[in-house]
C-alpha cells in the first residue's frame, strides 16, 4: 500500500506560480509512474500531468503543455508539479496519483486526498 499527500496548493493571481508537491508513505512508490489529476467544482476529474519511473519521459494534457511541468525526486520519493502563468481555468482541487502509464497518460492505482488550487483574476 502507498499512500500519497499532496501539498502547496493555495491562492494565486493570474499569471502566478505554485509548486505541488506529492510525498510517497514508501520508496516502493519510486518504481512506478506518477502524475497529477485535477477536478474542478462540478466537473470530472482530469488528467494533467505525468512521468515515468526514471523521470526521463513526461506527458501532459494540451491544456498545460508549456506552463506546467512535472518531476519526480526518487531520492526522496517525491513527486512535484511547477505550475506558471496560472489562469482562473486552472482552479481545481489537484490529486497525485500513482499507477501506470499504457500510451500518453497516467492510470492510477494510488491517490492522494488532493490539495486546492485557486487562481483569482
Amino acid at each position: 500500500q502507498v499512500r500519497l499527500q499532496e501539498s502547496g496548493g493555495g491562492l494565486v493571481q493570474t499569471g502566478g506560480s505554485l509548486r505541488l508537491s506529492c510525498s510517497a508513505s514508501t520508496p516502493n512508490a519510486n518504481n512506478m509512474a506518477m502524475g497529477w489529476f485535477r477536478q474542478a467544482a462540478g466537473k470530472e476529474r482530469e488528467f494533467v500531468a505525468a512521468l515515468n519511473w526514471k523521470g526521463d519521459k513526461t506527458y501532459y494534457a494540451e491544456s498545460v503543455q508549456g506552463r506546467f511541468t512535472v518531476s519526480r525526486d526518487n531520492s526522496k520519493s517525491m513527486t512535484y508539479l511547477q505550475m506558471t502563468n496560472l489562469k482562473p481555468e486552472d482552479t481545481a482541487v489537484y490529486y497525485c496519483a500513482g499507477g501506470i502509464i499504457p500510451d500518453t497518460t497516467l492510470t492510477p492505482v494510488y491517490w492522494g486526498q488532493g490539495t486546492q488550487v485557486t487562481v483569482s483574476s
